[in-house]
C-alpha cells in the first residue's frame, strides 16, 4: 500500500469526480478516502492551506490540492496514455475546455443541486456519513447542515439568484443538447479517448448533474449519448489506447461549446483580470487576493449574466496561454488559424495580470503588459 496514491474527497464533490476519473484513466494505484471532519479541518488545512477537497496524498508523502496540479504531477511521472494532446490545436483546445469545465459550469452545478429540494437527502446522507463516520445518524445529519449552509450561502456569490434562474435553465438545456448531439458521433470530446477537456467537463457531470436525483433524472438520463459519455468517463481506462481525431482536427459538433468559451467565458475572465489588476495596483504585488474581488457581467445564452469575480479563473486561463507561448512558431500558426475561424484570435492577447496560485485563490505577481506600459 505504500506505493498507492490516496485521493481524499467525496463522490458528491465537483472536483473529486474530475480527479477520480483521471486516476482511473491513468490506471495508477489509488484509493478514494472519504474526508472526515478532522481530516478536512485539521490535516488538509495544515498541509495545503485550505480546508478543501479533493487532495491527493502521494506515496512519497506530498499533498497536492488543485486538480490541474494533480494531473500535472501524475502526468510528469506516469507518461503512458497522456491526457494532453500532442498536436497544437487539440492541445490548446483541450486546455480551454478544461478551464471552461472547471470554472464556467460551477453556477449550473450549484443551481441544479441547491434549488431542487429532493437532492438534499442524498447530500445529507453522504456528507454526514463522511464527516462523522463513527457517529449515529442524527449527529451525521447535524454535521451535514454546516457545509450545506455554507454552500447555500455561496449561491449569490456565483450568480445564482432568482432573476437569473431562467437564464441558467435555458442555457443548460441548450448546452446539454449540444453535447448530446456531439456524443452521438464521438465517444469523447476530441475523438475515441478522453483528453484533458473531458476531465474538466466531467467534474460537473460526475458529482452534480449526473448524480443528484433531480438533474440526473431531468437533464442527463433523457440525453442518452451524453449519459453514455458520462458512464464511459466513470471507467475510462478501457479507452486509453484509442486515438484522438487525426490531423489535429476539432469536431464541428463542438462549435456551440467553443462559442460559449469565446463569447461567454473569455469576456468574463477578461473582466476578472481587470479587477485583479486594480486590486494589485491598490494593494501591491504578491498579495493574496480575496476569493471574490467584485462582480462581473457576461452573457449566458445571449442574456446578461452577473456573478462574482473569482480570480482563480485567471490562473486557469494563464495555463492555456502558457501552453501556447511554449509552442514552436509553426504550431502557434496552426492555433492562430483555428482561432481565426472562430473570430477569437484576440484571446491570445488578453491583458491579464500574471498570477500565482495560493490555495483557493491567487496572488498577482506581475501587472499585465499594457498596464506596465502606462506606469512607465
Amino acid at each position: 500500500m505504500r506505493h498507492t496514491y490516496t485521493l481524499y474527497g467525496w463522490h458528491l464533490s465537483y472536483f473529486t469526480g474530475k480527479a477520480l476519473c483521471y486516476l482511473r484513466y491513468k490506471q495508477v494505484d489509488h484509493v478514494l478516502k472519504a474526508v472526515n471532519l478532522f481530516t478536512l479541518t485539521r490535516t488538509i488545512k495544515r498541509k495545503t492551506g485550505a480546508a478543501v477537497m479533493p487532495v491527493l496524498k502521494t506515496p512519497s508523502g506530498e499533498w497536492i490540492q488543485d486538480t490541474s496540479e494533480i494531473i500535472d504531477y501524475i502526468e510528469s511521472l506516469h507518461h503512458k496514455n497522456p491526457v494532453t494532446p500532442n498536436t497544437p490545436v487539440q492541445e490548446f483546445a483541450s486546455m480551454l475546455l478544461e478551464a471552461w469545465g472547471d470554472e464556467w459550469w460551477v453556477p449550473i452545478a450549484m443551481h441544479t443541486r441547491w434549488n431542487y429540494p429532493e437532492n438534499f437527502a442524498l447530500f445529507e446522507h453522504d456528507a454526514g456519513k463522511a464527516l462523522l463516520p463513527w457517529a449515529p445518524r442524527f449527529l451525521q445529519n447535524k454535521a451535514a447542515q454546516r457545509p450545506a449552509k455554507m454552500l447555500r450561502g455561496m449561491l449569490p456569490f456565483v450568480g445564482i439568484v432568482p432573476e437569473q434562474y431562467n437564464t441558467m435553465n435555458e442555457w443548460t438545456v441548450q448546452m446539454l443538447d449540444a453535447l448530446n448531439r456531439h456524443f452521438e458521433h464521438f465517444p469523447f470530446l476530441l475523438g475515441a479517448r478522453p483528453s484533458l477537456g473531458d476531465f474538466g467537463l466531467v467534474g460537473t457531470m460526475y458529482g452534480h448533474l449526473g448524480r443528484d436525483p433531480w438533474p440526473k433524472r431531468e437533464l442527463i438520463e433523457p440525453r442518452i449519448h451524453l449519459n453514455a459519455w458520462l458512464e464511459r468517463m466513470k471507467n475510462p481506462a478501457g479507452y486509453a489506447t484509442q486515438n484522438l481525431l487525426g490531423n489535429d482536427q476539432i469536431p464541428e459538433t463542438l462549435n456551440p461549446v467553443f462559442k460559449s468559451i469565446f463569447e461567454e467565458f473569455i469576456p468574463m475572465v477578461e473582466q476578472v483580470g481587470e479587477l485583479a489588476t486594480q486590486y494589485a495596483q491598490q494593494n501591491g504585488l504578491n498579495q493574496r487576493l480575496p476569493r471574490r474581488i467584485g462582480e462581473v457581467t457576461t452573457t449566458m445564452g445571449g442574456k446578461p449574466f452577473k456573478r462574482g469575480a473569482l480570480p482563480y479563473m485567471i490562473w486557469m486561463m494563464q495555463r492555456a496561454l502558457d501552453s501556447y507561448t511554449s509552442m514552436a512558431d509553426s504550431d502557434k500558426h496552426e492555433v492562430r488559424t483555428w482561432l481565426k475561424q472562430h473570430n477569437a484570435e484576440h484571446l491570445l492577447n488578453l491583458n491579464l495580470p500574471r498570477v500565482e496560485r495560493r490555495a483557493l485563490t491567487v496572488a498577482v505577481i506581475a501587472l499585465p503588459p499594457r498596464h506596465m506600459e502606462k506606469a512607465a
